[in-house]
């Protein structure tokens, strides 16, 4: 029964003996985890493509600045059928003179609409950088749960699976106590009511960790096996709660993607505002005919034109755009206060589950210290006939509730830190200091931004 006791204890200090002694050279451990979900997760790599989709919004807008060139080529035959009144019918067909015409057109004022377009497109890149920075925190933060996740739910099965021993020890020594008359069947109903109980228990414990280890694979991308213990990252945290605020007011990428969505609806008020302006553009075009008539072999024609188009009335709907762009800038900008409140909280509210994860884990630790010896005076009175059964069953109870409150609140311990890092807006590969490539999704925007033809996008698809 001693050792049982002991192999318990073990299962339960698994999780946060990091850096306490040598970690097994096959072992999984929690940066490599996190290395694989920000390289394989498939929201993540989706994401991804939705920032290089973005990214070609920026040569979709500049194309306004370019000139657009049109060849039209013509040929044909022309049939005829022709009735007169004294001369009969005639049927014959007139070939159609050969062309091919250059169109060049090229815009020169457009109400600054094609700038502003270019600036709005390029502020959608920068918010939507800002968003994939969510989701890679998501990520990252989602991995590093699950896999403490796994490593709490093992070590609570290993728990509930030595309650069942000792369990089923404290039966069979009840049983044969009761066989020589020192107690009663009371006392065996309760240990056989007690294991039946603890039994339980290690089912559901089983059940919560088959779950678990769904979500890890689902997350990480892989079952779970030989995982290391995981430690807290609070070397990675500002020093006090008021710094870790601010810091997050300019660092948290909720915070900026809604900055960056002010500059969007700002500009589109400007691209509005610009259909009011008149549009100046400048057509070129050379043409090309061949026999027109029976006297004339070909015919070459060029022509520059310039126009100029002012608006005067549109139906209206052109204001109301206007209208509706600035309601809209307002709007976001109210968006960007609540979400600086709500990353406020958020911050607070992770440092405040920190702090308490601390003092839980100590406050845990010293209540299984208290319920070993408690457990072992108990049984040693019991023996003396101090002590029932039942008092026993309920010190070893008391016991294995402590262990599991220790393995929650060491869970908790090391998932707020991570929490905290994700607040601020700083859960990221670099700061974290994983071994991975980062992706840096200004590389394909400089691959496609100055693009003016081609179908094929830089992966060679």
């Amino acid at each position: 029964m001693h050792g049982v006791k002991l192999f318990t204890g073990a299962a339960v200090s698994v999780l946060l003996l990091a850096l306490v002694g040598p970690t097994p050279a096959l072992a999984d451990t929690i940066e490599a985890a996190l290395v694989r979900a920000y390289q394989n997760n498939p929201q993540l790599n989706a994401q991804r493509a939705q920032v290089r989709s973005t990214d070609e919004n920026v040569p979709q807008a500049l194309s306004g600045y370019r000139p657009k060139v049109n060849v039209t080529l013509g040929t044909g035959y022309q049939y005829q059928d022709i009735q007169a009144a004294q001369k009969g019918q005639s049927i014959y067909g007139i070939p159609q003179p050969n062309s091919a015409s250059l169109t060049i057109n090229q815009t020169l004022y457009n109400g600054n609409q094609t700038a502003n377009k270019t600036r709005a497109a390029e502020s959608q890149v920068s918010g939507a950088r800002e968003a994939l920075r969510v989701l890679e925190q998501t990520v990252l933060l989602q991995a590093a749960t699950s896999y403490m996740d796994f490593l709490r739910d093992s070590a609570t099965l290993e728990v509930q699976r030595s309650n069942v021993r000792v369990l089923e020890q404290t039966l069979k020594q009840t049983r044969d106590r009761f066989n020589v008359g020192e107690v009663t069947r009371t006392d065996v109903a309760q240990s056989e009511a007690q294991l039946a109980a603890g039994r339980t228990q290690a089912l559901t414990a089983e059940s919560n960790l088959t779950t678990t280890r769904a979500n890890f694979r689902r997350i990480i991308g892989n079952d779970p096996t030989n995982l290391a213990p995981g430690s807290p990252v609070d070397r990675f945290l500002p020093g006090s709660i008021a710094s870790a605020v601010n810091l997050s007011l300019v660092e948290n990428p909720n915070v900026t993607a809604a900055m960056f969505g002010i500059d969007v609806n700002y500009l589109q008020v400007r691209i509005n505002e610009g259909a009011l302006l008149p549009t100046v553009s400048l057509q070129a075009a050379v043409s090309t005919s061949y026999e027109q008539s029976l006297t004339v072999f070909r015919t070459n024609t060029a022509s520059a034109v310039a126009t100029a188009s002012i608006p005067i009335f549109q139906g209206g709907a052109e204001y109301a755009l206007i209208r509706q762009s600035k309601e809209n800038l307002a709007q976001q900008r109210l968006n960007l206060e609540t979400t600086r409140d709500q990353t406020r909280a958020n911050v607070v509210q992770a440092w405040g589950q920190l702090e308490a994860g601390k003092a839980q884990v100590k406050s845990a630790q010293a209540q299984v210290t208290a319920s070993e010896i408690a457990l072992n005076g108990v049984r040693e009175e019991a023996k003396a006939g101090q002590r029932t059964t039942l008092d026993v069953l309920n010190a070893q109870q008391a016991l294995v509730n402590a262990r599991v409150a220790l393995v929650t609140a060491q869970h908790d311990r090391v998932v707020a830190s991570y929490s905290v890092l994700n607040a601020i807006g700083r859960l990221a590969p670099q700061v974290l200091g994983l071994n991975t490539t980062v992706y840096d999704p200004s590389v394909h925007y400089q691959q496609v931004r100055d693009s003016w033809a081609g179908v094929r996008i830089p992966d060679g698809r």
